[in-house]
């Protein structure tokens, strides 16, 4: 029987020094702290590492962010590659049923077992019941010990307003011409929104502040992917009782330069325009 090590990592204790959300449910700390201690120490350290630019937040939408890929390379060097796990049941040698379940970071770590994990950086909240579920499934099949879900911390989504609203006072975003001259091209939808709060009779906005209401809500509102959706789903039991270790983003991996943005393609103002219906 593998001894298991009650006393938590320091990797684990500087990332919730740091503010990171780090929660474990269905018997993941003693299951990771006993077995599988240097991943644990690969998450921790890959994770204190990463920086997220403002203007990357701000920036082009399609696809997976810069943000999201550093963090994906990152662990992917150690190790953590995408899998395709096939489950298949016979009946006297014929077979019966098939399925297959898709996870972006996998390791093997010898004959200890199987993590699997996957990151939420920006999606819709319903990602979260597919990941649990598959989880849920791969655990119940032996095929991993634990799941590992990388996701938008409770200071990180709280803090994306005053940071956005940071850089638009940084770079004196006072006008629709201002913003597209850094890069951001809002859909017609949102330029009427943002206006129509700038230039009301009654309590009319300044433009900055307009813009950032609609950008943060339209972009990272609540029906994306971040620490409190996550834990509504938990907390109904969605995944249980696949051991878990759940962990947010903080706030202060977001740091402010003078970058450029990256420029929105029609593509990117087409799929925010999409995501606002």
């Amino acid at each position: 029987m593998a001894r298991v090590n009650r006393k938590p990592l320091a990797s684990v204790v500087s990332l919730k020094e740091n503010g990171f959300d780090v929660l474990f449910l269905s018997h993941a700390h003693s299951i990771l702290m006993g077995d599988f201690p240097e991943a644990l120490e690969e998450i921790c350290n890959a994770l204190k590492a990463i920086q997220l630019p403002i203007t990357e937040i701000i920036g082009s939408g399609g696809g997976e962010t810069k943000f999201t890929q550093r963090l994906r390379h990152a662990l992917t060097t150690q190790g953590w590659g995408k899998h395709v796990f096939e489950i298949g049941k016979t009946i006297d040698g014929v077979p019966r049923e098939s399925t297959s379940h898709e996870v972006d970071h996998v390791k093997r770590y010898g004959d200890v077992g199987v993590l699997a994990m996957e990151i939420e950086w920006n999606n819709k909240d319903p990602f979260y019941d597919r990941d649990l579920e598959n989880f849920k499934r791969l655990h119940a099949e032996g095929a991993i010990s634990v799941g590992i879900i990388i996701t938008r911390g409770a200071t990180l989504q709280e803090g994306l307003h005053p940071a956005v609203m940071k850089f638009a006072k940084e770079r004196a975003i006072d006008s629709m011409e201002k913003l597209t001259a850094n890069g951001v091209m809002p859909t017609p939808k949102q330029r009427a929104n943002i206006m129509r709060r700038v230039e009301r009779g009654t309590a009319p906005l300044p433009f900055d502040q307009a813009w950032t209401d609609n950008f943060v809500s339209n972009k990272y509102g609540q029906a994306t992917t971040h620490w409190k959706k996550l834990l509504h789903r938990v907390e109904r039991g969605v995944g249980n009782p696949c051991p878990l270790l759940l962990i947010g983003l903080p706030a202060s991996i977001i740091v402010f330069d003078d970058a450029p943005v990256e420029q929105q393609t029609e593509d990117d103002v087409q799929e925010a325009d999409i995501s606002s219906k």
